[in-house]
């Protein structure tokens, strides 16, 4: 992810690597993309949009030996007048299979660097999110999921990874870490979520399940109570709270009552000097 201002020009190096044992001829093109419905998705074939019209390749293909490697360079040229916000695009490296005469399908296989581009003045907008309720659910075969809802809450879009740990569960018991389901791609404001499946044999619960979720370096945790409900049905979606909260709340709980204590103490000891005034 690169932030650059109206008319600036970056060139990165990349590495495409022949994992056959085969001679390979690979072909190397820029091609659009957006990210909806939160998810990173690839335009067709070689359609172009913005940000992949801005992309010179210095070369188109590679020619690569059996396990054999080469570099290859991608320069991003910006217009002066291009209009601030960011843009996607993919760079592909493509292989296609020998054509068959008898079929009327030939096979592509290829491979891409994802390419996000923030477009405006200054420093980098804030990348942030948050985590929103943990919804636990079986299904019909009873393997238990938790999905966790996640809000963009910044200015850059977000690919989101991470894991979750059940404990304090029937007997104490403790399960994971669990990853979560990689895929989720959030633009600014939108909300998803991400799932984490875990082994069939988890029981129902009731667990506490901790949350761990990043995106590059923003990282966010959250906690809640979930139970896993029957197969083939979703459970009661819990709520989560932030590690310091409940601290907090009991900390800040425990000062107002030792305040209530301390002033009937102090009433009680102004009430009987009084009376011990009066009497005398």
């Amino acid at each position: 992810m690169d932030h650059l201002p109206p008319g600036s020009v970056i060139k990165r190096q990349m590495l495409v690597s022949n994992k056959t044992d085969e001679r390979q001829r690979i072909e190397l093109y820029p091609a659009a993309a957006t990210v909806a419905d939160a998810r990173f998705q690839f335009g067709e074939g070689r359609t172009a949009n913005e940000l992949s019209s801005w992309i010179s390749l210095d070369q188109e293909t590679l020619d690569l030996k059996p396990r054999g490697e080469a570099r290859f360079r991608a320069t991003i040229t910006v217009p002066p007048q291009a209009s601030r916000g960011e843009r996607y695009a993919v760079i592909w490296a493509s292989v296609a299979s020998a054509a068959d005469p008898g079929a009327n399908v030939n096979k592509i296989h290829r491979v891409g660097i994802r390419t996000y581009l923030d477009i405006g003045t200054g420093g980098e907008p804030p990348s942030s999110f948050s985590i929103g309720e943990l919804t636990p659910a079986r299904d019909t075969l009873g393997v238990p999921s938790v999905r966790v809802a996640v809000q963009n809450t910044g200015e850059r879009a977000l690919d989101l990874s991470g894991s979750v740990t059940l404990s304090d569960g029937p007997a104490g018991m403790r399960a994971g870490p669990f990853d979560v389901v990689e895929g989720t791609t959030l633009r600014p404001g939108e909300s998803g979520s991400v799932l984490a499946v875990l082994p069939r044999d988890v029981p129902n619960g009731p667990w506490q399940i901790s949350v761990n979720l990043e995106s590059g370096l923003v990282k966010e945790t959250a906690s809640a109570s979930i139970t896993f409900p029957d197969p083939g049905r979703v459970g009661k979606p819990g709520s989560p709270l932030s590690r310091l909260g409940p601290l907090w709340v009991l900390v800040t709980g425990s000062l107002v009552v030792g305040l209530v204590v301390l002033t009937g103490l102090v009433l009680l000891i102004r009430r009987s000097r009084r009376r011990t005034t009066v009497s005398g």
